[in-house]
Order: C-alpha cells, then structure tokens, then sequence
C-alpha cells in the first residue's frame, strides 16, 4: 500500500499511509474530528465551516464556548477567501512565517462560523508548518478549525500517543506524525489593525517578528481580544506548580519533599550538576528551542510519576524563553476550587 513518509524522519521514523490522510479528509467532511500534528502541539481538528463538528471540539475538550478556535488553512494564498481584509503588516508576517507557528488575527470573513471564533468578528488562523498537517489540509480542501487536543486547561499534547490517552475513543481519527518539533503553540498576533501586538507569545518568537516588521511590539498578558491560551490557568499538569528564584529551586524542592510532598523538580542549567533530593528530578536543557520541545513532556512525566508538587524557575525572557515563562505562569496559575 502507498505510503507517505513524516518529513523529519530521522526524528519520529513515522511513516503515515497516503490511505490515512484520505480516511482523515473524510471524517472531516462528515462531520467527525480528527486529531492531527503540527510543528507546534497536536491539534483537535473538525471542517472550520460546519459548525455542529466546531461544536463536538468545544464539547469533547470541555472547552467554554467563549474561547475561539485557530482555523488552519493550506496556505498564504488561501488567506483572502477566510478574513474581510489584510493589512500589510498582517500580509507581510504571513509571507515571511508560513507556513510556521504565527497565528494572525484577523477580520472574520463569512465562510467562518461564529461557533468557531467564540462569538466575535475577528479570527485565528495559521498556516501550520508540518507535513502531514498540510497533506491532510490538501486532501481535504478546506479549513481546519483545531485548538490543542486534550482537555481544556490541561497540559498540551506532543504525541499522538499523549491524545489518544487523553481523549481516548472521543477523537474520530487519530493521525500519528510523530513528536511536535517545536513543543509549544503558536505565537498569536493581533493583525487587525496597522500596528499588530502579540497576544500569546510562541514559536515565532517576538524579535523575529519585530525584524521584519521593523518596530517593536507590545505583549499583552491580557486583552480585549479573545484569543486561547489566556485563561488563568492553562498548559497545567494535575501537580500543582510553583515559580521560584532560579537559585532558589533546589533548597525549595528538597524542603517540599521533606515535608512530605512527592516533588518534581526541574533544574535549571546553572545548578544541573547538583545532586536533589526529590522525587522526580528533570534537567532544563540551555538551549531554548529544546527546552520548549521538551516541557511538555516534562509536565506529563511529573502527573505519570506521581508528583502532588513542581518546582520550577522561569526563563530569561527572551527569545522562546518568553512563550516557556508565559506556559509555566499560567500552569502556575490560580484553579477553580473543586
């Protein structure tokens, strides 16, 4: 049988069959979701156009119907037939990152259902950097709305194998294309107007953007738009997390695990050659880009293990060090009671 093989090979060795990514074009166009991999985090993924499938992603995640969807399309070109208009700068971004991990926000165009954009007149949408992701946009024809496929709030998954464990029989289709290679989601722009600022940072890191924009850019930890990822507490694992002083982790997590606390702790560079008392005890690699493939995974290995606790540091803020310091604060961030 014909079979399409993953672009980074040498990474995951996964081969996905041609077969496959038709059989996933069709749950699409009937209805079903479908779960596949981007460069960033994989996505829960139903036609951007149906909105009783839209409604099945908020149902299945147990998403507030508030929060919108990113809609995934094929390419740039493509970008005219789903917003109202593109301002340059929003025209200029998209040509230099897409495909990547930049979500623009735009004004709606009316092929997009409001059950996709949480209510409002603007829309998410990105062009996704990972070759299964684009094969099955090609067999499908159309846009693909798909937030992170696993409960709302939780810990994003990398792996196909973090959605099937999460999501179980609730996802129609499941599409392995190996591990995400950058690790954490997009960075969402606001693009609607002639000065765009970031609402969430991400893959596409803010002085990327700022080089070819040629101005700086706000970072707004909040704002009027409505994108995903702000809510209070979001990317947590079940371990509740707590951000100290990076000289400060280990005295912290050997202390917690005195206490009684089965800990996690994941130990920053500078102190990685430094012996911890703790339950589970992860090195925070140097490099930034490997840092955000990895904290996820990270994350998950702490609920797998047992850990009640993480201790953890935030990054300088710089570079991908700025979308690692946004998803720790958020882990860390205040849950509903229960």
């Amino acid at each position: 049988m014909a079979a399409w093989r993953h672009g980074n090979e040498s990474m995951s060795g996964v081969t996905v069959r041609i077969s496959d990514i038709e059989q996933a074009a069709e749950v699409l166009r009937g209805g079903g979701l479908v779960a596949l991999p981007t460069e960033t985090v994989y996505g829960l993924g139903a036609n951007a156009e149906d909105p009783v499938a839209v409604a099945r992603i908020f149902s299945v995640k147990g998403r507030p119907p508030s929060h919108p969807l990113i809609v995934h399309i094929g390419g740039a070109e493509s970008l005219e037939a789903w917003v109202e208009d593109v301002p340059a700068p929003a025209r200029e971004l998209a040509e230099r990152f897409w495909p990547g991990p930049l979500t623009l926000v735009l004004r709606r165009g009316r092929r997009v259902p409001l059950e996709a954009t949480g209510g409002l007149e603007t829309v998410a949408i990105r062009v996704p950097n990972h070759p299964v992701a684009l094969a099955l946009l090609s067999a499908f024809g159309g846009g693909i709305a798909a937030p992170s496929a696993n409960r709302f709030g939780s810990v994003s998954p990398t792996t196909a194998n973090h959605v099937r464990s999460e999501l179980g029989d609730a996802v129609d289709f499941v599409l392995d294309g190996g591990p995400c290679t950058v690790g954490v989601e997009s960075t969402i722009v606001d693009a609607t107007g002639e000065i765009p600022s970031v609402l969430r940072p991400g893959g596409a890191t803010r002085e990327d953007l700022e080089a070819v924009l040629g101005r700086p850019l706000a970072v707004h930890s909040t704002s009027q738009v409505r994108v995903p990822g702000q809510h209070p507490s979001h990317y947590a694992p079940k371990a509740r997390v707590v951000l100290v002083a990076p000289e400060k982790v280990i005295a912290e997590a050997e202390l917690a695990q005195e206490l009684g606390h089965q800990v996690g702790v994941m130990v920053p560079p500078t102190s990685s050659n430094t012996a911890v008392n703790a339950h589970v005890v992860v090195a925070v690699p140097g490099s930034m880009a490997a840092y955000a493939h990895e904290l996820y995974g990270f994350l998950r290995e702490f609920d797998q293990r047992g850990c009640d606790l993480v201790i953890a540091s935030l990054p300088v803020e710089e570079g991908l060090g700025l979308a690692i310091a946004n998803r720790l604060r958020r882990a860390a961030g205040p849950r509903a009671s229960a």
